[in-house]
Parts: structure tokens; C-alpha cells; sequence
């Protein structure tokens, strides 16, 4: 899954790339005397389709990562258990701590009597 999401970033960081290409050829295209309105339609149109993807695949992963932030379940996350497992090992040593004191506390009333 964290590979999947890592390919993912990859090829949006490649779209972006293609976007910042595409840029680049329309404004050397248009410096010429005399431009290509075909070349610069075509440009126009991967310009717009990759800034759409690139789009697209960040509002995904900004989904994905405000799940995981929230602690909402989601698949392949052990993070939810995890914290409640730790939650209830702390609550479990506070309650060892808490009866340990009330022995010494019932003992030492049985000693004074």
C-alpha cells in the first residue's frame, strides 16, 4: 500500500514535470515571429490534462493523509490499534500502581490496630 501511494506521488511529480514542459514549449513557441497554432492547441491541451491529473491525484492523497491524521480506520492501518492497545497497557500499570498502594494502605491500618 505505501509503495503503491510513493509510485502515485512519483507520477504526479512527472506530470509536473510535463506541465512545467508544456510552459516552457508555448512560450518558446510564442517568441516566434510566427507561431504553430496547432503546436500550441496541442501544448494547450497536455497542459490542461496533466494539470488535471496532478490535481486530481493531490486532492487523493490529501484525502488519504486527513484520514490518517484524524485516526479514522482505514485500510492497512495498525496505527488505531496500536494507540488503544498502549492506552490500555497504561491503564492496566495505573490500576497495578493504584491497588499496590491501597495494600500498603490496608496494612498499615491492620498494624496500627
Amino acid at each position: 500500500m505505501a509503495n503503491e501511494r510513493l509510485r502515485v506521488l512519483e507520477d504526479v511529480e512527472k506530470e509536473i514535470a510535463m506541465v512545467l514542459q508544456c510552459a516552457g514549449n508555448t512560450v518558446l513557441e510564442l517568441s516566434k515571429d510566427k507561431h504553430n497554432a496547432s503546436f500550441l492547441d496541442r501544448q494547450l491541451l497536455q497542459f490542461q490534462n496533466s494539470i488535471n491529473r496532478v490535481e486530481s491525484e493531490l486532492n487523493a492523497q490529501i484525502c488519504y493523509l486527513t484520514q490518517v491524521a484524524t485516526g479514522q480506520p482505514h485500510e492497512g492501518s495498525t496505527y488505531s490499534a496500536r494507540k488503544d492497545c498502549q492506552m490500555a497497557l497504561n491503564r492496566a500499570e495505573y490500576a497495578k500502581v493504584k491497588l499496590g498502594e491501597l495494600g500498603r494502605t490496608c496494612e498499615a491500618m491492620l498494624e496500627q490496630q
